[in-house]
Parts: C-alpha cells; structure tokens; sequence
C-alpha cells in the first residue's frame, strides 16, 4: 500500500508562511505520510519550492496551481469567497495527481468565516487548518485592540458555526487565548488547540562570530526582523533614532517592500550611524546570527494584533524588546519584563523606551531571575511541539 498523502495548500509563500509548509511537511512526513504541497507558480523562485524541485525533500511532492479563471466572480468578489474557491480548485487539481489522505491549511484565515456558508472545500476529506488572525474574542479577553462590536459579533457568529464545518479534525491557533476563550464560551475545550508558534532553535553561541558574520560594527544594535512593511512602525522607529543623542544602530533584516525600500534609503542618509540593511530572504543561518549579534529587537508594529514569531526568537534568543501594547505582543509583554511597552509610537514614547534600555544592561539575561507572567507559554514555542501539535491534530 503506498504511503498515505498529506496535501498542504498555501499560495503564499511571503513572510512566515513558507515556514509552516516547511515545518507542516516535516511533522507529517515523520507521521509517515507522502506530502504534497499545492502553491501558486509565482512562488517557483522561492528558496522553498527552489529545494523541493531539487528534490531535496524526501517524501514530497511540489505542485504549481494558477488561481481558476473566475474566482472572483459574482460572490467571489468577497474575499473569504474567492480564496475558498481558490483552495476547492487546489485540492480538485491535487487530487488528480495524488488523492489526499489528509488536508493542511497552515492559513486558513483565508477562507474561514466563509465555512457556515459554503462547507469543507475538501469535500469529506478530513483537514486541519491554523488560524493566525482570529481577534474576534480579544476585547472579552483583556488583549487590546480596536473596538468593532458589530464586525465582532458577526464574526464570533460565524467562527462558532465554522467549528462544525464537516471534515474539520481540530482548528489551531497561535493565539494561546482563543482556546481558552472557546472553552469558556461554548464548553467546546476540543474543537480549537493552541499552536505554539515556533522559531528554530539553534543559536550560535558567540555574538562576536555572529557581528563578523553579518558585517556589523561596535556598538549597540537594535534589529527589526521580518517582512518590512509600514506595520513594522518603521517609520516611526526611524524619526525617534534621528532625533536621539545616544541612538543604537539600525539592523533592518528582510525583505522589503517598495514604499519601505524607498523610505529607507533616504532616511538611512540622516541616521548616524547607518542603518544595516539586508533586503532579502534571510537564510536560517543569518538568522541566528541576527539574533545572536543584535541587542534588542524592535516590536513596536502597529496595526498588528496577531502574535508575532520575532516576539519567540527574542524570548528564546535573551534579548530585550520594545514592544507595542497593542494585540498579542503586548498581552505577552503585558508585564514590562521582557523589555519597554509603548502605548504610542511618538518620538518621546520611543525615546524613553530606548532610555530604559540604555539603563540596563543589553541584551538582558537569557533567564531572568524573576519569569514574565506567561514565559510558560512562549516556553513552549519551539519546533518540536509544533509538529507534536500538528500530528495530534491530525489523529
């Protein structure tokens, strides 16, 4: 009998979701599965499906499926809609070269809310999803974020009648506090499991190796890390360095999109010293070398009330951060141990976080004396329990 098939669908392979097919096709693949991975062909160069067509993972299959003609038609013009139509499509093109055991869904915020409508786009097959944006809950919660009652009561509507869509084995999610709010809500403590979000695992243990590595200079460096985008309140960051007398450097790492390219550039001409910027896809190995070098690390995003993998590394790594108050990331830092907490992102909020900072001693110790509130969570957060959680998930 051949192996069973795990069918993992993402078209995007942007930011840290090319990770979770990675990490996903690891943990199933040691369950005993054959994968295949359906994504859109613009993702060919991606360093990911660069390896998979190189057949540098065993066990797997790499898949290349267009968007079908008319996804965003009528109804479609919903996005919940058109993605559901966009993962049908996948799994019906995948299940003609392999039928699936099983379907994973490392973002299925994509098509969520549309699941009372619409059902399983997998048919009867059994799938798993992870949902990473799900913030209906979070005023009842005590995370901060924007008020939205009726958006939130619709939502929590729908999110309700989705955990009895057909096929679903077990929703995941990276936000610790949605499980805990569905058990308490509905009484339902199986239907959604936490997933704690990962990062990997090994760090060099010599910061100077690591700044050789990167090319960094002496001095106190300060690292923004990720898919550089206006949400990383870059721009906020960088008019608060300009006008500090004792400013670390800038270590901006990842790659960047067009509006925040340009910003930087010209901004990196008033900044002394220079902003350190590696505008590309940051291997495994430059990552830890990132966060072994860099002292702190900026969290200071607005509008993001998700949790954040560059929270992880930080706790994992020892280093302080500045973080939002603002969704997950300040829910977790809530208690000020693990770095400043910005309330705003005003020049004179950042400036007195980078003040505190500069009181202590950087990079804090890997293992503070007295543990945040909820270290035991981000405790969790490492590759193993991933796949544990994802193979559970699956049983």
């Amino acid at each position: 009998m051949p192996d069973p098939t795990a069918l993992i669908i993402e078209h995007d392979f942007t930011g840290h979701r090319w990770r979770y097919v990675e990490w996903a096709m690891q943990a199933y693949r040691e369950a005993g599965y054959h994968c295949m991975v359906a994504t859109d062909p613009a993702n060919r160069e991606h360093p990911l499906a660069r390896r998979l067509l190189a057949g540098q993972q065993p066990h797997t299959t790499l898949l290349f499926v267009p968007a079908p003609a008319g996804a965003g038609a009528g109804a479609g013009r919903v996005a919940y809609v058109r993605f559901w139509r966009m993962f049908r499509h996948a799994f019906r093109i995948a299940g003609a070269e392999r039928p699936a055991s099983l379907v994973v869904v490392p973002y299925v915020d994509y098509f969520l809310y549309a699941l009372p409508l619409l059902g399983s786009p997998f048919g009867a097959v059994p799938w798993v999803g992870i949902t990473m944006r799900a913030s209906f809950h979070h005023s009842k919660v005590g995370v901060k974020a924007p008020r939205q009652p009726l958006v939130n009561a619709v939502k929590t509507w729908l999110f309700r009648r989705a955990l009895d869509t057909g096929g679903m084995k077990t929703l995941l999610s990276i936000d610790p506090t949605l499980p805990q709010w569905v058990a308490s809500a509905s009484g339902r403590a199986q239907a959604v499991a936490y997933l704690a979000d990962p990062c990997p695992e090994a760090l060099p243990a010599d910061p100077a190796a690591a700044r050789a590595r990167l090319g960094l200079g002496p001095g106190r460096h300060l690292l923004v890390y990720g898919a550089i985008s206006e949400r990383k309140g870059i721009r906020e960051l960088v008019a608060a360095l300009a006008a500090h007398p004792r400013a670390p450097a800038l270590v901006v790492a990842g790659q960047q999109d067009a509006d925040v390219r340009a910003f930087l550039r010209e901004a990196s001409r008033a900044l002394s010293p220079p902003i350190v910027m590696l505008d590309r896809f940051i291997s495994d190995e430059d990552e830890a070398a990132l966060f072994c070098a860099c002292d702190a690390v900026w969290l200071g995003y607005k509008g993001h009330y998700g949790m954040s993998g560059v929270l992880v590394q930080a706790y994992r790594a020892g280093k302080p951060v500045i973080a939002t108050a603002d969704g997950l990331i300040g829910w977790f830092c809530r208690g000020r141990e693990l770095g400043p907490v910005l309330d705003d992102l005003s020049p004179a909020a950042i400036g007195r976080a980078l003040d505190q900072l500069g009181q202590s001693a950087w990079p804090a110790p890997a293992a503070p004396a007295a543990a945040p509130p909820r270290a035991h969570l981000l405790a969790r957060n490492t590759l193993s329990e991933f796949k544990q959680t994802l193979r559970r998930a699956a049983a």
